[in-house]
């Protein structure tokens, strides 16, 4: 009696254990991508620092001419939407500045311009990153003004 007990244990236990196995399965089901999200994201590549830039960034180009309109557009996004984090000088003193990446949050530095050219620049405004955050602005700002702000910050480095 003993044993044909501990069978029908084992066999519920191990029954039990699939049907929870199973439904873990099914509730986080994995969805598709649209085919245009699924296309750009295989050309985008997680960079160091966390940020997700594609293949062209480096050689993406502003279709604006930096001129007196254009960099007060940028002054004016930069004012709103990231001198809380940049300060007013683009130094990475703001008041919502993280202090632990305060180096990484400078604008001012010329000496990073090579590793951020314009289109790193535009890809890391609209896209953001998560740590060091970073919000992605392209859901709050036109491509117009990311390029102006772009614009606008490149002027920031000494």
């Amino acid at each position: 009696m003993f044993r044909r007990s501990a069978a029908v244990l084992a066999l519920v236990l191990a029954a039990s254990f699939y049907v929870v196995a199973s439904a873990a399965n099914r509730s986080t089901p994995q969805a598709k991508a649209p085919a245009h999200e699924h296309d750009q994201a295989s050309h985008d590549a997680s960079q160091p620092g966390g940020w997700t830039l594609p293949a062209d960034a480096q050689e993406k180009k502003s279709p604006l001419t930096a001129d007196a309109k254009v960099l007060a557009v940028g002054k004016s996004v930069f004012k709103n939407k990231c001198q809380k984090c940049h300060g007013p000088a683009g130094l990475g003193d703001g008041p919502d500045a993280d202090p632990d990446h305060a180096e990484d949050m400078d604008l001012t530095k010329a000496s990073r311009a090579a590793k951020n050219p314009e289109g790193v620049m535009f890809y890391k405004v609209s896209n953001g990153r998560k740590k060091p955050k970073m919000p992605a602005f392209k859901e709050q700002l036109s491509e117009t003004e990311i390029w102006s702000v772009v614009a606008y910050a490149q002027t920031l480095r000494k």
